[in-house]
């Protein structure tokens, strides 16, 4: 047997470093064992999913060093490696389920299922669909489906005993069936949800191994089932810890970046960042903490990886990174990376129709430039004292243009401006007033050029980075502020109508 892993990320967002820890230990447990690695886009939500994001996580994927056999831009024998290109054949899996009797047909309505769902919280039981499509008489059935009636397809799901799960770190799991829920299979609008997907594309690619997060435990029972219902050979499952913050708490970007795309704009080295992702609950034979990727291929022992939740340590992180630029590099390869990350012609073109208007002579370009290529700027309260807007109405707003940053899809200065200047109106700010913080948090000054322009150069990662950090400088919120700014900021966006854009040119 030929052992096949993969990584199925999906294109809805930033890459993240979850992501690339997932698919770095993928690909070592494959090249340990002479197995092929496969990287699959499962873009099935068609409203989030977009090609900038999916091609971001293949360049911070490459950018790291890691490589796959098989994948949408390299292609092989088991393509599409897209979801959204393999539509046609999963409607036909899910309709075999119910001719098998394993799935049927569910017409309860949105509001219906909620209102079942109010009544189980009611009763303190757990929320969850209680079978009632199986409670259709055949010829009922069939009479709906005629008339045209919307559904969805539910799989079946035992009413008791427990499903056992085998993993390879973990050993045995046992989880109660009365605890998993009827899943929907294929939606009303003909799309299937990711768990039946997920398990004809992992079966018809041959995927030998399913090494995934821990977060995906739960959902183990569904999908071992469905491969019971199909007659399949179920793959080996191994679910590794999930990164943590140093607090123990879940990775997330409200306490650490986690796009890859913003460690690599911090200028920290893919080598060192694998190197880092690679000590995530693993552990060298000889316990050594700096290591390649080819050594971490050769020694790679799944059975090392210890079940502690990892902690995602930037500071750690930043001290590894500094063994590798220090004991690295000569000075040519260091001037070099210098030159590649960021002291480029690319980078100067995108600068200089900015600057250049401002330039008495060249030795003013830096302190115009520099927050261009700079990292975390150090800002402090007395930073934004100047501005007109109190501190706690400065905070605010730039807590809400980060939200609204985070759900830009697409990163155009026009988009920007548009976003924050609808925000302003909203907040009942003048656009100059608001614009202030946002200059000092990207630019460390007001005094910059159009800082618009400015979080186009320096990209969504670190511009998004400088205004939680700007935030946090102002003192971050406690948590009953925070329930309380979701709350004005729902209400904002039931603001629907903006005012005429207006240029963007100096803003």
């Amino acid at each position: 047997m030929t052992v096949r892993t993969r990584i199925a990320p999906s294109p809805t967002g930033d890459p993240h470093v979850g992501t690339a820890y997932i698919a770095l230990f993928n690909l070592c447990f494959a090249r340990q064992h002479g197995g092929q690695f496969l990287l699959r886009i499962e873009d099935t939500d068609q409203t989030r999913s977009t090609p900038e994001s999916e091609q971001a996580i293949l360049d911070s994927l490459r950018w790291l060093g890691l490589e796959w056999d098989e994948g949408p831009d390299v292609g092989g024998p088991h393509g599409p490696y897209r979801q959204s290109e393999r539509m046609g054949m999963y409607r036909q899996y899910a309709e075999e389920l119910i001719k098998k009797g394993h799935a049927f047909y569910c017409f309860a309505t949105s509001e219906e299922l909620d209102d079942m769902r109010r009544e189980q919280i009611a009763k303190g039981e757990t929320p969850q669909y209680d079978g009632r499509g199986l409670l259709i008489p055949a010829d009922e059935v069939q009479r709906r489906l005629a008339a045209g009636e919307p559904y969805v397809i539910r799989m079946k799901i035992p009413s008791e005993g427990v499903c056992v799960i085998d993993d390879m770190l973990r050993g045995k799991i046992e989880i109660e069936w009365s605890h998993v829920d009827m899943q929907v299979l294929l939606k009303g609008d003909g799309m299937p949800t990711y768990h039946l997907a997920n398990v004809v594309d992992d079966h018809l690619m041959e995927i030998t191994h399913v090494i995934r997060g821990e977060e995906w435990i739960n959902s183990a029972p569904k999908h071992l089932k469905l491969y019971e219902y199909f007659g399949w050979q179920a793959p080996v499952l191994c679910h590794l810890p999930l990164l943590r913050n140093p607090d123990k708490s879940k990775l997330s970007k409200r306490k650490n970046p986690t796009s890859i795309l913003y460690y690599k704009r911090m200028g920290y080295l893919p080598e060192a960042m694998l190197n880092y992702l690679g000590r995530m609950g693993w552990s060298m034979p000889d316990e050594r903490e700096k290591f390649t990727l080819a050594e971490m291929q050769e020694h790679f022992d799944l059975n090392r990886v210890s079940l502690g939740g990892p902690i995602f340590d930037v500071e750690k992180l930043s001290w590894l990174n500094s063994l590798w630029i220090r004991e690295n590099f000569t000075i040519e390869q260091l001037a070099e990376r210098l030159h590649n990350w960021a002291f480029n012609k690319e980078t100067l073109l995108q600068a200089l129709p900015h600057a250049q208007s401002r330039m008495n002579t060249l030795s003013d370009f830096a302190p115009l430039a520099g927050f261009l290529v700079s990292g975390m700027l150090n800002v402090n309260e007395a930073s934004f004292a100047a501005n007109k807007l109190d501190i706690e109405k400065q905070k605010e707003y730039l807590q809400f243009a980060l939200w609204r940053m985070e759900a830009l899809r697409f990163w155009e200065r026009d988009n920007i401006f548009n976003e924050l200047k609808l925000l302003a109106d909203q907040m009942g700010i003048k656009l100059k007033d608001a614009l202030a913080p946002i200059f000092v948090a990207i630019a460390g000054t007001t005094a910059s050029f159009s800082v618009v322009d400015s979080m186009q150069i320096i990209g969504p990662d670190l511009s998004r980075a400088r205004l939680r950090h700007a935030v946090n400088a102002l003192g971050g919120f406690g948590k009953n502020k925070q329930k309380d700014l979701d709350k004005i900021y729902a209400r904002l966006g039931e603001v629907t109508e903006a005012s005429e854009p207006t240029p963007a040119a100096n803003t």
